[in-house]
């Protein structure tokens, strides 16, 4: 009797839980071992592994928290509950328990990517025209969004609003960071953001978790550049139009030897110049010396001092004297 008491009690149990699979359910803490957690959920217990911890997170015992419920598994004995804390639908529950407008389909979660216990990104979108999706997640001062901040023990959390053009949806998904200019290219499935120096940092985050984060959100493979880079790839690319090619020398052999003839002519007569200009000494010194005697060959001879002028001279002046003298 008291064995079938308990398959039926098991059998409720297995039947009540298996509509809230894929929900949020409260548990507190049973006891803790180092693969596992147990975790007490009204009448049955359920399991926490350690691969659907948060590592950040400091677990002890009669803690009570909010767990995404992953699956019911049927035995023998008793049905098995497996729980969740890093699991990313873990965020879209606790949405729709503290924010109205998540809960009734006027907002709805269009994307979310998440890194537990550091950071987790939400596109929300909203189905009338007069309603906020961002502002309706964060309440007034933010008390709906940091309500669920704390249950996740101040991981981090940022809402963007969804656009149905990617560029948009990119450049909001990578934001506080702001966005220069995006090239997208539909075929690889990638885009290329440009943004400010000073915004490079931030666009890439800590790690990289900023832009790995927005990737995940919009299925996009993103490229992050900087102005500065941008400018120094393009000058890089007009440099060689520039400046022309240097041919190296086996291409220019090749291109000599396939010449015209002209040109062979020319080549060649420009190769005898040197060898005419480097004449031996010897010949140099013989064309002086001819150079010298056509010179005198070529004046005419200078005349030899007339004697008899001068004879006469000397005549004159002992004339004179003698003349004085008588």
């Amino acid at each position: 009797v008291l064995q079938r008491l308990r398959e039926a009690e098991h059998r409720i149990v297995y039947e009540e839980f298996t509509d809230r699979e894929g929900k949020v359910v409260s548990g507190s803490i049973q006891f803790i071992e180092p693969k596992r957690i147990y975790v007490r959920l009204n009448r049955i217990e359920a399991m926490l592994p350690a691969a659907e911890q948060v590592p950040s997170e400091h677990y002890y015992r009669g803690q009570r928290l909010k767990f995404y419920l992953v699956e019911m598994i049927q035995r023998d004995k008793e049905p098995q509950v497996i729980v969740s804390r890093s699991h990313p639908n873990l965020i879209r529950g606790l949405f729709e328990l503290e924010i109205p407008e998540v809960h009734n389909g006027i907002v709805e979660l269009k994307a979310l990517a998440r890194e537990a216990g550091h950071r987790t990104k939400v596109a929300v979108a909203t189905v009338q025209e007069n309603v906020d999706p961002v502002g309706s997640c964060l309440g007034p001062r933010g008390i709906r969004l940091q309500s669920i901040i704390n249950e996740l023990n101040g991981e981090k959390i940022d809402v963007i609003q969804w656009h149905p053009d990617p560029g948009v949806f990119i450049a909001n998904a990578l934001s506080p960071a702001q966005v220069a200019n995006i090239k997208i290219n539909v075929e690889a499935n990638t885009a290329t953001v440009i943004v400010p120096d000073k915004q490079l940092s931030l666009a890439i985050g800590k790690e990289g978790q900023n832009a790995r984060l927005a990737a995940k959100l919009t299925g996009w493979r993103i490229d992050i550049k900087s102005v500065s880079a941008i400018e120094a790839e393009k000058a890089a690319v007009q440099e060689p139009e520039l400046v022309a090619p240097a041919i190296p020398h086996e291409t220019k052999a090749r291109k000599l030897a396939e010449a015209e003839p002209a040109e062979e002519i020319e080549e060649e007569e420009a190769v005898e110049i040197p060898v005419i200009l480097e004449a031996p000494s010897e010949k140099l010194e013989e064309k002086h010396i001819r150079f010298a005697e056509d010179i005198l060959v070529g004046t005419p001879k200078a005349k030899a001092p007339d004697k008899t002028k001068s004879e006469t001279k000397r005549k004159r002046k002992g004339k004179v004297v003698k003349y004085r003298k008588e």
